[in-house]
């Protein structure tokens, strides 16, 4: 089984000049900020060569719109790709403000799908946050639990460090603790099962890194980094424009047990279809203008599990 994550950079169904027609991938909502059709349209032929690339028998995506995008992106540009089709879809709306979900699309029909959208720092027993976290959904976006026959997912997309760089870190930290609620109540051992919590995990860079890594609630004691299997300065998946400097948001994790099973696994990351943005501008005011057509600002990650 060969296992994905891909940041889609804001996948958006909208209908412009009366026909449907899908955002390019660029960060701007804002309808007069949209790429001309032409681009944006080059810009999803380039997401689905990635995706295309990939081979992957279950994606977990991220800055997905609702399941009416995913859908129109599958039909009009991944077939159009020559890919075999991805059957099973799934978009639960979460909690972006923007409408950017978690989804995942799948060759291999789940035995079940669970938002965890709703869930409070209070519903997961984690008393000590503050009451922003305690009282209202702990998740940005979601958790999304999909359930096969070999293995569980955990498909996450935690807070963005900005515009409160340590204000975030404390906001995914409570969301990488409450994953681990999560995988602890799904499982009466989960050291002895096989399960992956995979996703855009946002961390930053680290020279950005004010504290301790966000992350630390999964990686200690309790599931393993599969990027941390690769040579430092080879796992960088985010690029950020005009700093050159790399991070690493999207991450594998696996149980110990799969971590044990599956020794020699590394994941493969893909890079083909990420550029630069230039600042330019008639006036020479500076902003942020997508210098050409590309699939997303972030890698897609995959690893391969034979027999899983």
């Amino acid at each position: 089984m060969r296992i994905a994550t891909f940041n889609l950079q804001n996948l958006r169904l909208r209908t412009r000049d009366g026909r449907p027609t899908l955002d390019g991938a660029s960060d701007q909502d804002r309808r007069e900020m949209l790429r001309p059709t032409d681009l944006a349209r080059a810009d999803r032929v380039e997401t689905a060569k990635v995706i295309a690339s990939a081979q992957a028998d279950i994606l977990a995506l991220q800055e997905v719109f609702d399941l009416a995008a995913l859908d129109f992106f599958h039909d009009r540009f991944l077939l159009a790709a020559g890919l075999p089709g991805y059957p099973h879809r799934y978009c639960f709306k979460g909690n972006d403000g923007r409408g950017l979900n978690v989804a995942a699309m799948s060759r291999q029909q789940p035995v079940s799908t669970t938002s965890h959208a709703e869930l409070t720092g209070a519903d997961l027993g984690l008393a000590d946050l503050p009451a922003d976290l305690h009282d209202r959904p702990i998740f940005r976006r979601d958790c999304l639990q999909l359930e096969f026959g070999s293995v569980t997912l955990f498909v996450c997309h935690f807070k963005a460090p900005y515009p409160d760089a340590a204000k975030a870190r404390l906001v995914r930290e409570a969301e990488a603790r409450s994953v681990r609620k999560i995988v602890e109540a799904r499982f009466a051992d989960p050291m002895s099962e096989r399960w992956i919590i995979l996703g855009d995990f946002n961390e930053p860079a680290r020279a950005d890194v004010m504290s301790r890594s966000a992350l630390q609630p999964l990686k200690s004691n309790f599931a393993v980094d599969l990027l941390d299997r690769l040579t430092p300065g080879t796992d960088w998946t985010y690029d950020m424009p005009d700093k050159h400097l790399h991070s690493r948001p999207d991450r594998i994790f696996v149980s110990p047990r799969l971590a044990e099973e599956y020794p020699d696994v590394r994941p493969h990351i893909i890079r083909s279809g990420m550029q630069p943005v230039r600042q330019i501008s008639p006036n020479f005011q500076p902003f942020w203008l997508d210098s050409g057509p590309h699939a997303s600002d972030h890698a897609l990650v995959y690893a391969d599990f034979p027999g899983l």
